[in-house]
C-alpha cells in the first residue's frame, strides 16, 4: 500500500491518529547494542536493517506515524566519533528512507515523521531532561538548522520536534521552521506542571500557537500522570490539535545510563486526553508495540480497525 499521501494535518482535523512507541526499547528487544553516546544513531549507522524492522513492528501494531531514528544524530556528536558532515547527512537521509520503506509496506496509511531531537540529546548526558544549556536562541537555531535541512531533503511527511525541555529552544526551532515552511509538531518534555527547565507551560505552549508550520503541540517522554494537566494548559492557549506520547513513568538516570522504573505502569487516561484535544497519541521510551496495538484498538472508529 502506498505511504499516506494526504497531509497529516488533514487527518488530525477529523480523528485521532496513532503514533508509534519507543524506538530504543524496540531495538534493544531485537538484540541491538545501544551503548555509547550515539544511542539509536549507532544502530542507524551500523545495523540499519534493524531500524527498519523496528519501524515495521510498530506499523504492524497499528501505528499510523513512524518517527525516524534521527533523534540523537547531530553533526557535532558524529564529528566527535570521526564522521564527516557528508556521512552524517547521509545518516539523516537514511533515517527517513528506512521509515518510509516500513510505511510503504504497511497495510494502512502511514506517515513518516523526521525526529528533531533537542540539543541536549546529542550531549548524551541527560541534558534534555534539564534544559538551560547556556546557549541563546540564535546559537540553538544554528545548531538545528543544518539537521532540519538535511532531514527535509529526504522527504518526510512532517518534522517531529520532540522532547524539548525549554521554550528558548522551541523559539529557536520555530525560527528555523518559519524559514523552511515545513509542517511540524512541537512537543515538550514536562514534569510537575512545568517544562523540564522549569518554565510555565502556558508560556511555553503559547510560542507555537501562532506558528503556521506547527500542526500539533503537546508533550512526550514524560510520566503519564503529567500528560492531562499539560494538555489542559496547552488547550487554554491554542486551538491547535494536541499530542501526547509519554513513557512508562520511568525516570532516566544520566549518571548510570539506566531507567529507574515504577513498580507498575501508571494509568493512561487516553479518553480524557482525547477529550482535551489530543489528536496524536502514542508512546515514547519503554512503550512497545503491544501498547501501541492497544491504543490502535482504543482509538479506531466503531466497526473499523487499522490493524
Amino acid at each position: 500500500m502506498p505511504r499516506a499521501t494526504a497531509p497529516l494535518a488533514e487527518a488530525l482535523a477529523r480523528r485521532t491518529v496513532v503514533l508509534d512507541g519507543g524506538l530504543s526499547n524496540q531495538l534493544a528487544a531485537q538484540g541491538c547494542d545501544l551503548t555509547g553516546g550515539l544511542w539509536t544513531g549507532r544502530v542507524l549507522d551500523e545495523r540499519p536493517v534493524q531500524v527498519e524492522a523496528a519501524h515495521t513492528a510498530y506499523a504492524r501494531a497499528g501505528a499510523e506515524v513512524l518517527i525516524t531514528a534521527s533523534y540523537q544524530v547531530g553533526y557535532e556528536a558524529f564529528a566527535a566519533q570521526g564522521r564527516d558532515r557528508d556521512a552524517t547527512t547521509a545518516l539523516l537521509h537514511r533515517s527517513v528512507v528506512l521509515a518510509a520503506r516500513a510505511a510503504e509496506a504497511a497495510d494502512h496509511d502511514v506517515w513518516v515523521a523526521a525526529s528533531v531531537g533537542p540539543y541536549g540529546a546529542v550531549l548524551a548526558d541527560g541534558s534534555e531532561y534539564r534544559g538551560r544549556y547556556g546557549l541563546g536562541v540564535r546559537e540553538l537555531a544554528a545548531f538545528h538548522r543544518p539537521r532540519i535541512e538535511a532531514l527535509l531533503a529526504a522527504g518526510p511527511d512532517v518534522l517531529a520536534v520532540e522532547t524539548l525541555p525549554d521554550p528558548d529552544e522551541a523559539e529557536a526551532v520555530l525560527t528555523v521552521l518559519a524559514e523552511t515552511g515545513a509542517p511540524a509538531w512541537l512537543s515538550y518534555t514536562v514534569a510537575a506542571g512545568r517544562t523540564r527547565s522549569g518554565h510555565p507551560l502556558p508560556e511555553a505552549f503559547a510560542l507555537a500557537a501562532q506558528a503556521p508550520q506547527v500542526i500539533a503541540v503537546g508533550v512526550n517522554c514524560c510520566d503519564p500522570a503529567d500528560v492531562l494537566p499539560a494538555l489542559e494548559a496547552a488547550a487554554a492557549v491554542t486551538a491547535k490539535p494536541l499530542l501526547a506520547y509519554p513513557n512508562d513513568g520511568s525516570v532516566w538516570e544520566a549518571a548510570t545510563g539506566t531507567w529507574r522504573t515504577p513498580a507498575a505502569m501508571p494509568p493512561w487516561p487516553t479518553a480524557a486526553w482525547r477529550r482535551t484535544g489530543a489528536r496524536l497519541v502514542g508512546g515514547c521510551c519503554r512503550i512497545g508495540p503491544d501498547r501501541i496495538a492497544d491504543l490502535a484498538r482504543e482509538t479506531a472508529p466503531p466497526g473499523e480497525s487499522i490493524m
